[in-house]
């Protein structure tokens, strides 16, 4: 087989126009957490409130999320995402409605993080199922480092960008109570979520082989089935999902930022954007050099790195360290996610890469979302710092229990060959 390199998945038109509208919309997510974060915790300073952001995602995607993989393996993939998105251009008008009212009741803006979840449940499992229908199965691993790659640099100049408009918002108005930091965040992020359809609606249309029988639970479920019946996949997920689950610091950054680094909005955002920059770095060094053997090792040493620098955060008083120890955080968990993500799009057949993947997206999402309201309410009861420190210990303790339990990832050398259908 001739040797494939980054040119030759650029010159796959489709896939550059997904990719690049993927890495637009992360740039605006990431923006937007910077701007809800910062601008719920100056109204209300509990951190429980920060919880409850990441609560209010993660209850409508988890009722969505097997649906909308189900969606994916019977309607065009594509057309899901831009419904999708157009349900979170939605939930910033909501905020941008939120922050004009001047109320200093917060119930809206958990309105409008509902919204994103549910735009989540859809675009999620469809943009993970299709990636691999966009390129020929040879240039799929350079493909999906690329794809990584984009997303982590979002990672990185999405907080940046926003905590900076945020700054710039607040300089310009007579009183930083006004909100108009946050609505020059929204804005921008109403404009790139325009931009990402546009995007979106020139790639080609991309359907799962066609389903036989009607809806039922029992095809919902057949992701769920799958997942359980490959112990490698079920084992790369289930670690990913108790290890950030556990470990997540990230909607505590506003607490760290205002009450122990005091570094500002603009400062948030230059922690937030420290983990993206370690795990885009990651991604350009697997983008030339994708992992080939030891899967399984790179994935517990991936997770594993990404416990020790959490602690290492919870016990930093000092802004450089702490952008440092987030710096490794990005980084070992952009390794777990490669491993985990090639596993699981080339075992899957592609009549059920929506429902199998809406499945790795539920456990995404609870480890993220319900991460961060299980960080919001320990932060309540212990602190920002013993809720860190213990998150990163337990972030071990899965690692060291799934080592045990899970022997078939753990003795994974190669990713196997392609599904077949």
């Amino acid at each position: 087989m001739p040797a494939v390199g980054l040119r030759d998945v650029l010159a796959q038109r489709d896939f550059r126009r997904y990719a690049f509208a993927r890495f637009l919309a992360t740039i605006t997510w990431q923006m937007l957490a910077v701007a809800v974060g910062w601008q719920v915790y100056d109204i209300t300073r509990d951190p429980l409130d920060l919880g409850l952001i990441g609560l209010a995602q993660f209850l409508p995607f988890l009722a969505l999320v097997l649906p909308g993989g189900q969606l994916a393996d019977r309607i065009d993939r594509r057309r899901v995402l831009l419904i999708a998105y157009l349900a979170e251009m939605l939930a910033v008008l909501v905020l941008v409605a939120f922050t004009l009212s001047g109320s200093r009741t917060t119930w809206p803006v958990f309105l409008a993080m509902a919204l994103v979840g549910a735009g989540r449940a859809f675009w999620m499992p469809a943009g993970q199922a299709m990636v691999v229908n966009l390129v020929p199965i040879a240039l799929f691993p350079r493909a999906a480092a690329f794809n990584a790659t984009l997303f982590q640099c979002a990672m990185v100049t999405g907080p940046a960008i926003g905590g900076v408009l945020y700054a710039l918002g607040e300089s310009m108005s007579h009183a930083p109570a006004d909100g108009v930091g946050a609505l020059v965040v929204y804005g921008c992020a109403f404009a790139l979520l325009a931009l990402v359809i546009g995007l979106l609606g020139r790639v080609r249309p991309v359907h799962a082989p066609p389903s036989s029988g009607p809806v039922s639970w029992h095809e919902l479920s057949a992701g769920l089935r799958f997942v359980v019946s490959r112990k490698p996949v079920l084992g790369a997920i289930s670690l990913d999902l108790c290890a950030v689950l556990f470990g997540g610091a990230t909607a505590l950054l506003p607490m760290f930022a205002a009450d122990i680094l005091h570094v500002g909005p603009a400062g948030m955002g230059m922690l937030r954007a420290a983990s993206g920059l370690g795990a885009a770095a990651t991604a350009i060094w697997l983008a030339q050099r994708p992992i080939a053997r030891h899967a399984g090792a790179w994935m517990f040493g991936g997770v594993a790195l990404f416990g020790v620098a959490t602690l290492v955060f919870g016990a930093s008083t000092s802004f450089w360290l702490s952008c440092i120890a987030l710096v490794l955080l990005g980084a070992g968990d952009m390794v777990s996610v490669f491993v985990r993500h090639l596993l699981v799009q080339l075992e899957t057949p592609d009549a059920i890469r929506g429902r199998v993947s809406s499945v790795s997206a539920l456990f995404i999402g609870a480890s993220n979302e319900l991460g961060e309201f299980e960080s919001g309410l320990t932060a309540k009861w212990w602190g920002p710092v013993t809720a860190v420190l213990v998150g990163g210990a337990a972030c071990l303790v899965v690692v060291v229990a799934h080592w045990r339990l899970f022997p078939s990832l753990r003795n994974l050398d190669r990713f196997p060959d392609p599904a077949r259908d």
